[in-house]
Order: structure tokens, then C-alpha cells, then sequence
């Protein structure tokens, strides 16, 4: 007699025609035919070395054996039911965790997510912020929007959503905004130009797209962050630098402007989010977020 477990089939439909008493209508609940029920419970006899029904009449009725095995099955059949029925539902009701930088979420997400909710009301977007810290390896996060250079990781599905584009802002509050304002891009070589540690890049990429030296560049205030950068300019602190989508209400709004528009790096802004837990609303996600992004153009 053989002590592994008998086939999965075989114990399903034993265990459907058991709790139904019925060839027929565990044949029709298994979408299968009443040949292919009887063959299965043939296979689990034999396996078994045991009867589990007899003939009584027209129909069947289950052996001391088969009423064991009826319990046995029904029980766990039903726990793998209700434990199947809970995992659907709790990735059903799970919201996706979307983490991006604070900056990011601050100046483009929250002006928008009152329409991405109204858009995609299923997908039940949770926001997580953080700067540079943020890993969707890591459990409690579903995917990752950020800037970032190719190539990408290898265990990592990333949907590229648009180029980076980046440039030079000040507030008609800055005391230099009337002479700067109509200024050739060189003027900034003679300002001290507010930066940020997170991005140091930043300043020297920009330079070298127009033409000018960034050894010659000075530097002013610095912040931590991107979005405390971003508040100083606005503030009218002096002249910072930014990815077009993280001014684009300021610049709607008049807080800022960019006087010597925005230029195009080697960056992407991506959607990232591990192959091994492949998530159909990503694609939802990252279309909209295109859609966004296209607008905005």
C-alpha cells in the first residue's frame, strides 16, 4: 500500500461526489463528465486498496472506509476554500503601495490624486514618501516612481513613463528676478544658486547642456531635499533647480517661473516593481501616469 497522498484529481472527485452523493452532480460541479468522475474514484480505490462506495439501488452509498475518508477530505477541502476565498479577497481589498519621494509627492502626486482616484477606484493607491530609502524588494511596498538612469536593475519590471527634464526656477519674489529675468542663461555663472544634497548632479548637468562651464558655477544655500530647495525658491531664497512635472503647478500658478526653459537628461521617470510580484494594476498605473505626464506637455 502506497503512504503518499493519492492524486489531487482522485481526491476531488471523491470528495465532490461524497458531499453531493451524486456521480452526476460532482461531474457537473467539477465541469467534467460523469465517465471521467467514475474513473477518478476508480484510480483513488486502487490507490487506497480500499472500497469507498457500494451499489444500493439505483444509487451509491459510502463504506466505513468512504465515511472516514469523507470527513477526512470534506474538511480540508472546505479550509482550502475558505483560506483560497480569504487570499482573493485580501489582495482584492489590499491598496497598492506606491512609494515615490517626498518632493514628488508633494508638488505632482497630490495635485492629482483626486482625479487618479476617480479614474482608477479600484486600484486603492496608498502613498508611501521617502528620499532614497524606498525599496520595493522589500515587503510593504508595491512599486517605486523615480528618477533614475538606465540600465535597470535585472529583477525589476520598469515602465519608463518620460524623459527628465530639468532647468533653472525663481520667484517674481527674488530680489534679482527683474534683472535675471530676461538674462542670457550665462548670468547664473554670477548667482549663488541654491542646490540640494539629494541631487547634486542637478546644477552641473544642466550646464553642460547649455554650453557653459560648470566649474564655474556658485553655490549658495543647500538642502537636504528637493522639496525644501523647491519652498525656498518660492520663497524667493534665489535661483533653484527642478524636474519640470515637481514646478509645473507653480509655474500654472505664477510662483515661479523658468525663464530659460527645461532640458532634457539621461534620466527617466520610471514605475519599477519586482518581476517576481508581477501586479496587473501596475500597467493601469503606469498608463495613467503617462497620460499625466503626456498632458502636461
Amino acid at each position: 500500500m502506497s503512504h503518499d497522498l493519492p492524486p489531487l484529481n482522485a481526491l476531488r472527485a471523491f470528495e465532490a461526489t461524497a458531499r453531493l452523493n451524486s456521480v452526476s452532480q460532482a461531474a457537473e460541479q467539477l465541469h467534467v463528465t460523469h465517465g471521467a468522475v467514475s474513473r477518478q474514484l476508480k484510480v483513488l480505490e486502487e490507490h487506497l486498496g480500499v472500497s469507498l462506495f457500494i451499489k444500493e439501488g439505483r444509487g451509491l452509498k459510502l463504506t466505513d472506509a468512504g465515511v472516514r475518508l469523507r470527513d477526512a477530505s470534506g474538511e480540508a477541502f472546505e479550509r482550502l476554500r475558505t483560506v483560497c476565498a480569504e487570499l482573493t479577497q485580501s489582495h482584492a481589498d489590499a491598496p497598492f503601495v506606491l512609494g515615490c519621494s517626498g518632493s514628488l509627492l508633494a508638488r505632482w502626486f497630490i495635485p492629482r490624486l483626486g482625479r487618479l482616484n476617480a479614474d482608477l477606484p479600484d486600484l486603492r493607491l496608498h502613498l508611501s514618501a521617502g528620499e532614497g530609502d524606498l525599496d520595493p524588494r522589500r515587503p510593504g511596498l508595491d512599486a517605486l516612481l523615480v528618477f533614475a538612469e538606465p540600465p535597470w536593475p535585472a529583477d525589476m519590471q520598469v515602465y519608463a513613463l518620460a524623459s527628465e527634464r530639468i532647468g533653472p526656477v525663481i520667484s517674481p519674489r527674488f530680489i534679482g528676478y527683474e534683472r535675471l529675468q530676461h538674462a542670457p542663461a550665462s548670468a547664473l555663472l554670477n548667482e549663488p544658486l541654491l542646490h540640494t544634497t539629494s541631487r547634486p548632479q542637478a546644477w552641473p548637468s544642466w550646464a553642460h547642456q547649455s554650453d557653459l562651464d560648470a566649474k564655474s558655477l556658485k553655490y549658495g544655500q543647500g538642502f537636504e531635499h528637493l522639496y525644501y530647495l523647491l519652498e525656498a525658491a518660492v520663497a524667493g531664497l534665489g535661483v533653484a533647480i527642478a524636474p519640470e512635472p515637481l514646478v509645473a503647478e507653480d509655474l500654472k500658478a505664477g510662483r515661479l517661473v523658468a525663464p530659460w526653459g527645461f532640458k532634457e537628461t539621461s534620466a527617466q521617470l520610471a514605475l519599477w516593481l519586482p518581476k517576481r510580484a508581477a501586479d496587473g494594476r501596475a500597467g493601469q498605473l503606469a498608463q495613467w501616469l503617462k497620460n499625466e505626464l503626456r498632458q502636461a506637455d
